[in-house]
């Protein structure tokens, strides 16, 4: 079995910054693909930012240029750093890993909340 752990979510003024982190332990080969989703109040779930094991980082054009995902494979961590933070991130943001353990499984955290107010 595999855990994801976030932390680092809260309450930040627009134009503030916020650093979120997860952990992954568990049974773990590897991890492949992890990232952060985010889902605003009443909305879908949507993709903010992922990154491979190898460092190539994908991001959502809303989030481009403000936001920076990391991770550390040593560790099975993945951060995402939020800079310039508007109103309308305000989500519970999401950490998710593509773990490979016997076969590739998915796995998602817990959630943590994000609030940006005006």
């Amino acid at each position: 079995q595999v855990q994801l752990v976030e932390s680092g979510g809260g309450l930040v003024q627009a134009g503030g910054s916020l650093r979120l982190s997860c952990a992954a332990s568990g049974s773990i080969f590897s991890i492949n693909l992890m990232g952060w989703f985010r889902q605003p109040p009443g909305k879908q779930r949507e993709l903010v930012a992922t990154i491979s094991s190898g460092g190539s980082t994908n991001y959502a054009a809303t989030v481009k240029g403000r936001f920076t995902i990391s991770r550390d494979n040593a560790k099975n961590t993945v951060s995402l750093q939020m800079n310039s933070l508007k109103p309308d991130d305000t989500a519970v943001y999401y950490c998710n890993a593509a773990v490979v353990a016997g076969g590739i499984y998915t796995y998602w955290g817990q959630g943590t909340q994000v609030t940006v107010s005006s």
